[in-house]
Parts: structure tokens; C-alpha cells; sequence
């Protein structure tokens, strides 16, 4: 690992912030230092690009335009505004924070990283962006830029994955931040491994900090940051049931705790539920699966259906250790079926927005769209 002189350290600063300062990004939550439009922010931006977050950010924020009013909000309210970013337990825990920021706090925010962090669902990258930006704090926000940025710049050849590897990082660039800019500081890191020091193909010749950056000068770029390969997520199959009645289509919601908590989707049935003794997945015709899918419904619900197989690929969507691979069935009803053993509720077309829907069930209702003009 490199190691800065304090003259290296002073030219790197004053190098990163000149460029920041004529290249800076124009993004809707810079444009002020509130501790909650960071918060916000940044919280949408885990595991979700830029240009992705600005219009949800800002639907957000017309929404929720302060921080009681996240507090006070309905949730299926919230999670109807942040439908379709995923990862939906990020905005479960937004406010829970509010609400501890509001009631607990009086409304008065932490302004330390290590306050920040006794929040609910707020780490230590996400601390270290708000008391930097909004507080002043000079203090590291550590995430995927900043391990790619410094591993490269001072060649830190310890393993991203490992948890101790984030205080090594931390600690040394806390070394490095610029005491009286912290928050443009980590906000130019932010940038620069977005542009000059991506992840693939990075243009490591026109970055304006070449002249700090080892592994360009050794010709090894690509060989940090150091990170060990994540295992493949495990495929699971289900089949999704598409039951239409002259009033609608039968939806559920989820269960309250793990994935996709509260949103609703078509019935989903996991394929390896309908197994019997001894059986493989690879033992299933498809002709099996609809029947049992459709037996299994009918035993449930005392709702007759005759179901058919929609054809096409699978709709796949992937979490972090699981890959969903979601075949359609689908059933049309003469009349309004009786629901009471139902775990749902018939829902119009029309009334959709109204109900929050994870990115899968959107894939699935343009699949069924796309069969159903065929």
C-alpha cells in the first residue's frame, strides 16, 4: 500500500477539489446542504444509479417534502412512492428514522457520524455522507467509489468483502479528506469513480488525478479494488397466476417481514412446493406444474380455475442471493369468484396505482400485456 507525504496529501486536495469545483454533477440534492435531502439521497442511491434516483428523488420530496411529514406518512403511501427502486425495506427504514428523529429527538437531527449511526438503517457510509456534507464533519463515506478510487490510487491490496477491510479504508482516508471541504471532497470521490475511475473500462489517462494513482502508473488498474468473487444467486422457480375476473384480477400482499414485505403481486406459487416425495424440479412436464398450480389454488381458496400455461421465457428477477425464475399461468373467470379464503383482494386495472408493486410484479403485467395481444 502507498503511503501520501503531507505534501502529497495538500497537492491531491487541492487537485481533486479544483476539478470537482469546475465539474461537479448538477443533481437536485446538491444544491443545498440539508441533512435530509442527503439522507434521502444517498439512501436511494444504494444499489440504484443517478439518473435513475433524480425523478424518484424528486417525486419523493413532493411527496414528503420534510422530514415530518415521512414520519407521519401512511405506509402504503411510502411504499407506493418508492415502487419500482427496490430493495423496499431501504424506505421502511427511512422512517423509522424520521420517526425516531421526530419524536425521540425532538426533531433535532445527530451531527456526528457516530450519532447518525444509532439511527435506524443508517451505516457507516451513509453517516459518514451525511456529517460530512451537512455537518462539516471531516470524516471518510465509504462506498464503492471510494474503495475503487483509493484501492487503485494507493494500491490498498486487502480484500473489499472482508468487514475490516472498510476501517482500513475509512482510517486512511480520513488521512487524506480535506478538513475544511469534507463534504465536496467526498462528493468529488462520489464523482470521480463514476467518470475517470469506473468499474469497467475506466479512462484512467484523462483522470485528473493520474498523477496520484499508482496502479495506473504500474499498469494495474484493474486489479483493484481487491474483491473476491460473490457466489451466483440460486435460481428458485415459481409460477405466477394470472386470474382475471369481470371485476378485476386476483392480487396478493406479500407477508409483512422479508422480501417484497407489503407489496402486492399476482399469487405466486414456488415450484418446489408442489413436489411430491422424492420428486425433482427436473422431474416436472410443464403440463405437471399448471395442474398441480391449479390443484393447489382450488385446495386453498375453493375458487375453481382452469389454468393455462403462457408461453415465452421466464420472467427473472434478481436479489442479491436469489435469482427468481417466474413462469405465467393464467385463468379467465366468468364471474366475480367468492374470495373470502383468499389471501388477497380483486383489484381493477384502474386502481393499480393505488397499490405498491415491486419491479416483479411490473415485469409480470408486461408479460401478461405483451401474451394478451397476441
Amino acid at each position: 500500500m502507498e503511503q501520501w507525504s503531507e505534501e502529497t496529501i495538500a497537492a491531491f486536495r487541492k487537485t481533486l477539489l479544483k476539478w470537482y469545483d469546475e465539474n461537479k454533477r448538477d443533481l437536485p440534492w446538491r444544491r443545498d446542504h440539508d441533512p435530509y435531502h442527503v439522507w434521502v439521497s444517498e439512501i436511494m442511491l444504494q444499489q440504484t444509479q443517478v439518473n435513475t434516483v433524480i425523478p424518484y428523488y424528486e417525486r419523493f420530496m413532493s411527496m414528503f417534502p420534510t422530514i415530518n411529514d415521512l414520519a407521519a406518512a401512511k405506509p402504503e403511501q411510502l411504499l407506493k412512492a418508492w415502487e419500482g427502486l427496490g430493495y423496499y425495506s431501504r424506505a421502511r427504514n427511512l422512517q423509522r428514522a424520521a420517526q425516531e428523529i421526530v419524536d425521540d429527538r425532538n426533531g433535532e437531527w445527530p451531527t456526528t457520524a457516530a450519532g447518525l449511526q444509532e439511527l435506524t438503517g443508517i451505516g457507516p457510509y451513509t453517516a459518514g455522507a451525511i456529517a460530512s456534507i451537512a455537518f462539516g464533519e471531516p470524516v471518510a463515506a465509504v462506498d464503492g467509489n471510494a474503495f475503487r478510487v483509493f484501492g487503485r490510487l494507493l494500491m490498498i491490496d486487502a480484500d473489499i468483502t472482508k468487514p475490516a477491510t472498510r476501517q482500513l479504508f475509512a482510517e486512511t482516508i480520513d488521512q487524506i479528506i480535506d478538513p475544511q471541504r469534507p463534504g465536496d471532497f467526498n462528493q468529488a470521490i462520489m464523482d470521480l469513480g463514476s467518470s475517470y475511475m469506473t468499474a469497467k473500462n475506466p479512462d484512467v489517462a484523462h483522470s485528473p488525478v493520474k498523477a496520484f494513482d499508482r496502479s495506473y502508473e504500474t499498469g494495474h488498474v484493474l486489479d483493484y479494488p481487491v474483491k473476491t468473487a460473490k457466489p451466483r444467486p440460486v435460481p428458485v422457480d415459481y409460477v405466477a397466476l394470472v386470474i382475471h375476473t369481470p371485476a378485476g384480477y386476483l392480487m396478493t400482499k406479500r407477508p409483512s417481514t422479508g422480501l417484497l414485505a407489503n407489496l402486492w403481486t399476482f399469487p405466486l406459487v414456488k415450484v418446489s412446493d408442489l413436489l411430491k416425495d422424492d420428486e425433482q424440479e427436473t422431474d416436472l412436464m410443464d403440463v405437471d406444474i399448471v395442474s398441480r398450480a391449479e390443484q393447489a389454488f382450488e385446495t386453498e381458496t375453493e375458487i375453481p380455475v382452469s389454468l393455462a400455461l403462457i408461453g415465452g421465457r421466464a420472467v427473472t428477477h434478481t436479489f442479491t442471493h436469489l435469482k427468481w425464475q417466474i413462469r405465467l399461468v393464467s385463468a379467465e373467470l366468468s364471474t366475480v369468484p367468492d374470495i373470502s379464503l383468499f389471501a388477497g383482494e380483486i383489484v381493477a386495472e384502474s386502481a393499480f396505482d393505488q397499490y405498491p408493486m415491486p419491479v416483479v410484479q411490473q415485469k409480470l403485467w408486461r408479460r401478461w400485456q405483451a401474451a394478451s395481444k397476441k
